[in-house]
């Protein structure tokens, strides 16, 4: 028998990925999205980035991965996410994405700030996530 987790307002997680030249063309072949900003350096040398960035929603992907992975869990189901980009993510750069539960609205639904940091702590996206969490939680409201 599966103990039912219990998830409160302050609840917090984080996940941590590199972003790799790697995981950025097979970001780009999965997506269609063959921007030369993210692809040809060259390209990017004459943009304002000077380098290759990651996708935004490459790196925004992680933030879905700490919600399957830890907050709420598996089993979660995403209904709606907003997402602001606040900095360029570079090839190699580390990101983590931080979660948080801060509210309840109804239901089974949780509200999440959401932000994501590189490996100098600078925010490169924020933003919020609604979700519904599996009915094997509780919600302590």
């Amino acid at each position: 028998m599966e103990v039912a987790k219990t998830l409160r307002i302050g609840d917090k997680t984080e996940f941590t990925k590199q972003i790799t030249e790697q995981g950025v063309i097979l970001f780009a072949k999965v997506s269609g999205d063959d921007n030369p900003v993210h692809l040809d350096e060259e390209y990017a040398k004459g943009t304002m980035f000077k380098q290759r960035i990651a996708h935004g929603f490459l790196v925004g992907s992680l933030i879905s991965a700490a919600i399957a992975k830890n907050l709420p869990g598996n089993g979660t189901i995403y209904l709606n996410q907003n997402l602001k980009f606040t900095a360029p993510v570079y090839l190699n750069d580390i990101i983590t994405a931080y979660l948080e539960i801060t509210e309840f609205p109804k239901g089974s639904q949780v509200v999440l700030s959401t932000v994501c940091k590189n490996q100098e702590g600078k925010t490169v996206i924020e933003g919020t996530a609604l979700v519904m969490a599996p009915k094997t939680m509780v919600l302590e409201k």
